[in-house]
């Protein structure tokens, strides 16, 4: 467990894409990506806003979304389940947790393969888009 942690606490270097830089401490990214507090609001209509692709795969307390995911876990109680900083890796790039993950890593642009022609070279959430969402995900304690 202790070199999972040190692989993981390292510094992500803000690329030539703009990505802002960050710090993963063990299962986390502990500090806000923009340095402040997301929108809990904003990150609620980022989640069912069906361009976002969370409840593609995901479902929650959504009632107003007719059809959501069930390939993934509910979103109900995230904010019980994971801290902010857990949420905000798992949204960042989930693939650092688990290497089979089919969860997209939305604010990562380097070593993907398998990225449509739009999406080449950027994020698919900024970093503000993120801290909104993880702001929202927080909020879901039931």
């Amino acid at each position: 467990m202790a070199l999972f942690g040190a692989l993981l606490s390292l510094p992500c270097p803000a690329g030539a894409q703009g990505l802002l830089p960050y710090t993963v401490a063990g299962d986390a990214i502990p500090e806000p990506l923009t340095g402040t507090r997301g929108d809990a609001a904003r990150g609620r209509a980022l989640v069912v806003d069906r361009s976002s692709t969370c409840i593609l795969c995901h479902s929650g307390p959504f009632p107003e979304q007719a059809f959501q995911g069930d390939v993934a876990p509910n979103l109900s109680g995230s904010g019980r389940r994971w801290s902010v900083g857990q949420l905000r890796l798992r949204l960042v790039d989930a693939s650092r947790l688990n290497a089979t993950t089919i969860m997209p890593s939305y604010y990562r642009v380097d070593g993907l393969t398998r990225v449509g022609t739009s999406w080449r070279g950027k994020p698919i959430l900024s970093a503000e888009q993120i801290e909104d969402i993880v702001a929202y995900l927080a909020t879901l304690r039931d």
